[in-house]
């Protein structure tokens, strides 16, 4: 036995998974809010609300939440105003990368995604310069890198690791595939 509290590792592991659902949550309210705020609050004639409220049932978000944040895009309750932004950029060898951001400080947000891809010696784009690539679906690139390299590998995944965890960003499209030698 190595006389540590049972008490302290299940404290540990439910703040852990806490965090994990609270950023989860964060994201799908404020895409909610949004939603609401663009086309309405009814799920039948707002295709975008409908799957926003998908989302958040996956996330097992509770009802009260979910009406509470498109109360919120509705105007119904006092609330932040969200926007949404797309940035683009390339990363290491040249990787294309497309994020798509709902944020309530686009100068707090720009400067964040402009430090994530210069710490993988990235750049942050201008408009259009990976639009081309990803266009007219953004889930399907008109081409792909292969990346052969295991510290590039490593570097590409750790960067969509830190975008994963920036609470801002809604989705990241890259034109890489991981091929294993």
């Amino acid at each position: 036995m190595s006389g540590h509290s049972h008490w302290a590792t299940t404290k540990r592991d439910k703040a852990t998974e806490d965090a994990k659902k609270s950023m989860a949550f964060t994201k799908v309210s404020r895409l909610l809010t949004v939603a609401a705020k663009q086309g309405g609050g009814d799920p039948d004639s707002n295709p975008s609300l409908r799957l926003a409220i998908e989302k958040a049932k996956e996330a097992r978000m509770p009802k009260e939440n979910i009406q509470k944040a498109i109360d919120k895009g509705l105007g119904r309750l006092d609330s932040g105003s969200y926007e949404e932004i797309t940035y683009e950029g390339f990363g290491p060898e040249g990787v294309a990368f497309m994020v798509k951001v709902l944020t309530d400080n686009r100068n707090r947000t720009a400067s964040e995604m402009r430090n994530i891809f210069t710490r993988y010696d990235g750049s942050l784009g201008g408009v259009g310069s990976t639009a081309y690539i990803f266009s007219p679906d953004p889930k399907n690139p008109s081409f792909y890198a292969e990346i052969l390299n295991p510290k590039t590998k490593d570097r590409l995944e750790q960067m969509l690791s830190e975008f994963d965890d920036n609470d801002d960003v809604q989705e990241v499209f890259y034109n890489f595939k991981l091929v294993n030698n």
